[in-house]
């Protein structure tokens, strides 16, 4: 029997996205093995994450290409919308791409339509040479009529 625990990508985004408590406090309580005791803050919205990838992804990403659009402190576009990087690093006050997975845009709202359409609208104003990302992000659970 193998048990893996880890940070994923781009599954851990969305539920970071959703902790409005302090996440080192929790780490420290993982460490001292207080885990059961911490109390956890949750954001009750809907998360939803777009991976951006790098042209080439999966096989053979691109790297080194300038990415354009990011928000000025790097990650935060306002309070319902975060950009993670991934696969990213810094180069003579440049971001570029750096693997496949380069971001993940993630958005909170109060439906899945509502965090989708964030997440979307956000992808719009971030640029560079060879981007892709599915479009199709939460359209199942909103064709079930999923309103979280």
């Amino acid at each position: 029997l193998e048990f893996n625990c880890r940070m994923g990508d781009p599954e851990t985004q969305p539920i970071m996205a959703r902790i409005k408590s302090d996440f080192a406090d929790v780490v420290e309580q993982a460490i001292d093995g207080t885990l059961d005791r911490a109390e956890i803050e949750w954001d009750r919205r809907t998360a939803l994450g777009v991976v951006m990838a790098a042209g080439g992804y999966p096989e053979s990403p691109r790297q080194d290409d300038v990415i354009h659009g990011l928000p000025a402190n790097g990650c935060e576009i306002d309070s319902d919308c975060f950009v993670f990087h991934a696969g990213t690093r810094a180069h003579d006050g440049q971001t570029l791409t750096s693997g496949g997975r380069v971001l993940c845009v993630t958005a909170l709202g109060d439906s899945v339509k509502i965090a989708q359409s964030r997440a979307y609208r956000a992808i719009e104003s971030i640029r560079f040479d060879g981007m892709q990302y599915r479009r199709d992000i939460g359209f199942r659970a909103i064709g079930r009529g999923a309103a979280r």
